[in-house]
């Protein structure tokens, strides 16, 4: 007979956060004071006050520690190829820049080795692992042909820890299409999605003004769903425009930047399963407008937190930086960012398995130098991450 998995009971946590409201104080994160957890396998089996933790075959102190669910980046571009630090230079230096924006990567991750854009993708998971964050969506959009899309997802979909693939050929139109956009769509749509439909998940477009309009990303949308591909839209980043009503639409699973909506938006999304996913790296890297995560919450909206770590808009892989800035610029609570970085990405990848420390769930847990998750934006900036554990294995 096969023997059963090994017990670890995890004690003295100071406040574990479950993200389950039956537990601890009943409130949305479920708190537990003064608790522990046990973890069989991969999986947690038990979570509760420590004077009552079963008896396990390991024992580890988490030292007063808080435990949170290990974070769920639903929105990543780490697929990528050179440097745009002039760039970014530039922009916060208030000079004009015109050396490419996307397609400057595009033409440096066309011109990269396998080997490189493998060797970039597996040391951002590691800086995003050493942050406690246990799951990460990363998606194409750098390459814009069948060969180099095609390529890049195949790469992550061959990566340890890269679990959620997206398919973004609809990122921004090539130069070589730029007098004939439609026709890319096209490609997009047929041979570029069969070329890399078997190695992603999800399909993404970038619905926006100078980018993709609401026809070209139906179209886009649709024929991926045909392929089994679940739709995500990059919506209303910008400006106001027609993304968020057409992720609604195409059910996708999430809208994502949400920048600038109307009232019909965060009303449509409110009485959607679509995830409103908003971005504060990018806010902050561009000096942009800071959606308002409170007017999406008090609307009944479900709102996600996702680093958009890419070279260009928003280069950070740190999902407690987000939550900081979340907090303090878009109007949410402690309770709520932490919700929307764990759970609610979660959601966003239409996942039960993570985001919370509940049994059943896949035992991803970040220990915190601090006994309350209120830290995380009380502290900005401090490596509070002591300690992660995924799939409960300890890092």
């Amino acid at each position: 007979m096969p023997e059963a998995p090994t017990t670890c009971s995890i004690t003295n946590i100071a406040a574990l956060v479950t993200n389950d409201p039956a537990q601890g104080d009943g409130s949305p994160l479920g708190i537990i004071e003064d608790a522990a957890l046990v973890i069989e396998g991969d999986t947690v089996a038990w979570v509760g006050p420590t004077h009552r933790a079963p008896a396990a075959d390991q024992t580890h102190d988490a030292g007063g520690k808080a435990a949170v669910p290990g974070f769920v980046d639903s929105h990543s571009h780490l697929l990528y190829a050179g440097d745009r630090t002039q760039e970014f230079n530039a922009r916060m230096s208030g000079r004009a820049y015109t050396a490419g924006g996307i397609r400057t990567t595009v033409r440096a991750t066309r011109e990269a080795t396998d080997e490189a854009l493998a060797a970039t993708l597996a040391a951002h998971l590691r800086e995003m692992r050493a942050q406690g964050t246990t799951t990460v969506e990363t998606k194409s959009g750098y390459g814009l042909s069948p060969e180099h899309e095609a390529r890049a997802l195949r790469m992550a979909a061959r990566t340890p820890g890269m679990e959620e693939v997206t398919y973004l050929g609809a990122h921004i139109v090539p130069p070589e299409y730029a007098a004939d956009p439609d026709a890319y769509t096209a490609l997009v749509a047929g041979d570029m999605l069969d070329a890399c439909a078997p190695y992603a998940r999800w399909v993404d477009v970038f619905c926006e003004q100078g980018a993709f309009d609401e026809d070209q990303s139906r179209t886009i949308l649709t024929a991926g769903k045909a392929k089994g591909l679940i739709p995500r839209v990059h919506a209303n980043q910008l400006t106001h425009g027609p993304g968020v009503q057409l992720a609604v639409e195409v059910g996708a699973a999430s809208a994502d930047h949400c920048t600038h909506l109307t009232d019909a938006d965060v009303e449509a999304l409110a009485g959607s399963s679509t995830v409103a996913t908003l971005l504060p790296g990018c806010e902050f890297s561009t000096r942009a407008v800071y959606p308002d995560a409170r007017r999406l919450l008090e609307a009944g909206a479900t709102v996600a937190l996702s680093t958009d770590c890419n070279p260009g808009s928003s280069y950070t892989s740190s999902m407690p930086f987000c939550i900081a800035i979340a907090v303090r610029e878009m109007n949410m609570t402690p309770d709520q960012a932490l919700w929307s970085a764990t759970a609610g990405g979660a959601q966003a990848l239409r996942r039960t398995d993570v985001g919370r420390l509940t049994p059943g769930c896949r035992a991803d847990i970040a220990l915190l130098d601090a006994p309350s998750h209120v830290h995380l934006s009380y502290r900005p900036g401090v490596p509070l991450v002591a300690e992660v554990w995924q799939a409960g294995v300890r890092g």
